[in-house]
């Protein structure tokens, strides 16, 4: 009798399992537990760029309640999310990059080290790595790039809700620093109400003085920033603010995680 040919056990992620699906089709190869790596504020023109990276504790996936994309949350489901994210997480990690680093070297670099930082800065070494958007080489576990991973996997889901939050919490706070610019209701983004304001008093160091609108906004422009405050550029998905070295303890009380299994680290 010919012997039939042998095949790799292939293993599928399901639809009934919503976000845990890709978690729980890996841990049945092997590979548990798995890292979510996403970012916040790449689209910003002021502030830092926040990188998060979470392991979740794969025996608890199901009882996981307030976890999604950080963009369809309110803001108090966020916060509610987060707690729950940091509170039972297996290990997460923080990384911010203020606008300085991402103008001397670039977002894209800037974004890409931020990945590999955050998930080097986990307590534990994960055996798979899901990211959102892109491909990240040099992470030295296997990775694969998920097309808005943020509303198909739960980790990095988590990992976008804790970069959400920080980020969100660190533009709050430097809203008292820097209360011309509003920083509290656009956390750094392009709305019309932040290019007045930038208009009528240039940039603050929280600004990333290589972004075309920061550098080449100018009085004259006002007559076209008239209207409702929307946003003028790519919407919170897009999210990389950085906050400079001088005001990176603003955050550092409310986020050092260190009592949650987790880690927040500046620049």
């Amino acid at each position: 009798m010919p012997v039939p040919e042998w095949r790799h056990p292939g293993y599928t992620p399901r639809r009934v399992a919503g976000l845990t699906g890709y978690e729980r089709a890996l841990a049945k190869a092997g590979l548990s537990p798995v890292a979510g790596i996403d970012e916040a504020g790449r689209g910003a023109c002021a502030g830092p760029l926040v990188v998060a990276a979470v392991a979740l504790d794969p025996r608890g996936l199901s009882g996981l309640r307030g976890i999604a994309d950080s963009k369809a949350l309110s803001p108090a489901a966020r916060d509610e999310a987060y707690d729950e994210v940091t509170g039972s997480a297996l290990a997460w990690h923080c990384v911010v990059i203020p606008a300085p680093e991402i103008d001397a070297t670039g977002l894209h670099v800037c974004n890409i080290a931020g990945m590999r930082r955050a998930l080097a800065g986990l307590a534990i070494t994960p055996e798979y790595v899901l990211t959102d958007g892109f491909p990240v080489r040099g992470l030295g576990v296997p990775a694969l790039a998920m097309w808005k991973g943020d509303e198909v996997a739960a980790c990095v889901a988590a990992a976008s809700i804790v970069a959400k939050v920080t980020r969100d919490r660190i533009m709050t706070r430097l809203h008292g620093r820097y209360p011309v610019y509003g920083f509290d209701r656009h956390k750094g983004y392009s709305t019309r109400g932040h290019m007045r304001a930038l208009a009528n008093h240039g940039p603050c160091p929280q600004h990333r003085v290589s972004f075309a609108n920061v550098q080449g906004l100018a009085a004259g422009a006002l007559d076209s920033l008239d209207g409702p405050d929307r946003l003028a550029g790519p919407d919170s998905s897009a999210d990389v603010p950085m906050i400079d070295r001088a005001a990176g303890g603003v955050a550092v009380p409310a986020m050092s995680g260190q009592l949650m299994r987790g880690e927040l680290t500046y620049g």
